[in-house]
């Protein structure tokens, strides 16, 4: 009879090893896959994140440029302006561009030659908006979504990664416990491997799977 008990012990030893060695298996592939996908997944994001930033810093350039041509007209406007020379003042005013001329015309309602309280120049009023710096500042706002979630996709993946690695350290329990003769040492190397991985896959169901092809 005692013999019979350790013959069932150690039968249900080796189902339990072997058992944990197919669903480990399995999870540790998965775990592979997921990672894959993440680490593809952070790539792409990364990818849009730089066209994106590209994008926004042509839009910078652009506006800089703009505003240099609209220093260099306005000031040789001005000087027009002071010196009440309304031929030349009109030739500088009509090559204004067309979202700088609402700027000055608002300046000049403030009547900035005898106010005190009028802006210093037409740059500093509301009316002063570049279409391009806009554009930029919108572009800059979308890289930055693009990096948060390729940051995400990194950690995602990486999480994965760690299972591997943990679930890998459930395959050497099991497979070691194969090996050991003593069943109470066996049971317990088998029991560390089976906490491993049952909490390894509690774990991992609460984090988002990639399914993208």
């Amino acid at each position: 009879m005692r013999l019979g008990w350790a013959g069932r012990v150690n039968d249900r030893l080796e189902v339990m090893s072997t058992l944990l060695l197919a669903l480990a298996a399995v999870a540790t592939a998965w775990s592979s896959y997921q990672s894959a996908r993440w680490t593809a997944e952070y790539r792409d994001a990364s990818g849009k994140t730089n066209a994106v930033r590209i994008e926004a810093a042509r839009g910078q350039s652009l506006a800089q440029a703009q505003t240099e041509v609209d220093v260099a007209t306005f000031t040789q406007w001005i000087d027009a302006y002071a010196l009440h020379r309304s031929e030349l003042r009109d030739f500088y005013f009509k090559r204004f561009r067309p979202e700088f001329r609402p700027a000055v015309t608002a300046w000049l309602a403030t009547r900035p030659l005898t106010n005190a309280a009028a802006p210093l120049t037409p740059f500093a009023m509301p009316q002063y908006k570049l279409a391009a710096a806009e554009q930029a500042k919108q572009l800059d706002a979308e890289a930055a979504v693009f990096s948060a979630l390729g940051q995400r996709d990194t950690l995602r993946g990486t999480n994965y990664l760690l299972a591997v690695v943990l679930f890998a350290m459930s395959l050497f329990f099991a497979g070691i416990s194969t090996k050991l003769g003593g069943r109470r040492f066996k049971a317990i190397v088998l029991a560390c491997g089976w906490v491993i991985f049952l909490g390894t896959v509690l774990w991992v169901a609460t984090t988002p799977v990639s399914l993208d092809v």
